[in-house]
């Protein structure tokens, strides 16, 4: 069992392309199947995913470098979740980082980049 800031330090060496397969099947669960298997690299951004959802619920600050470094990951699901991980916990350090996102060329990015834009200048939770 991993403590809270054990727990954001090893979601963000998954989000900095790390791999710990047991974290990305705890944290995947049954959709965790999607990372073995002939197809297993091109899935990993899967891991990424879940990483940064984990930290939706289990913030520590040690973790907002990867979070920042997430919104600009090449798959649109790890800079999505990054954008919604920085709306929640309202991480004013990386403001510059969903401003960039607000044009993303994914919707679903360019939405949550704007609710984490407006959550940091707004106070918002």
């Amino acid at each position: 069992m991993l403590g809270q800031p054990e727990f954001a330090r090893a979601c963000a060496r998954t989000l900095e392309g790390g791999w710990d397969e047991e974290l990305a099947h705890a944290l995947g669960g049954p959709a965790s199947g999607l990372l073995e298997g002939a197809h297993r690299r091109d899935q990993r951004y899967w891991a990424r995913v879940w990483a940064a959802r984990g930290l939706l619920w289990e913030w520590d600050d040690v973790a907002l470098g990867a979070v920042r470094a997430a919104t600009h990951d090449d798959h649109w699901r790890v800079r999505e979740m990054a954008c919604r991980v920085v709306a929640r916990h309202r991480l004013a350090g990386a403001l510059e980082d969903v401003a960039s996102r607000r044009g993303d060329p994914v919707a679903r990015v360019r939405a949550a980049a704007e609710r984490a834009f407006v959550a940091i200048l707004s106070g918002d939770r």
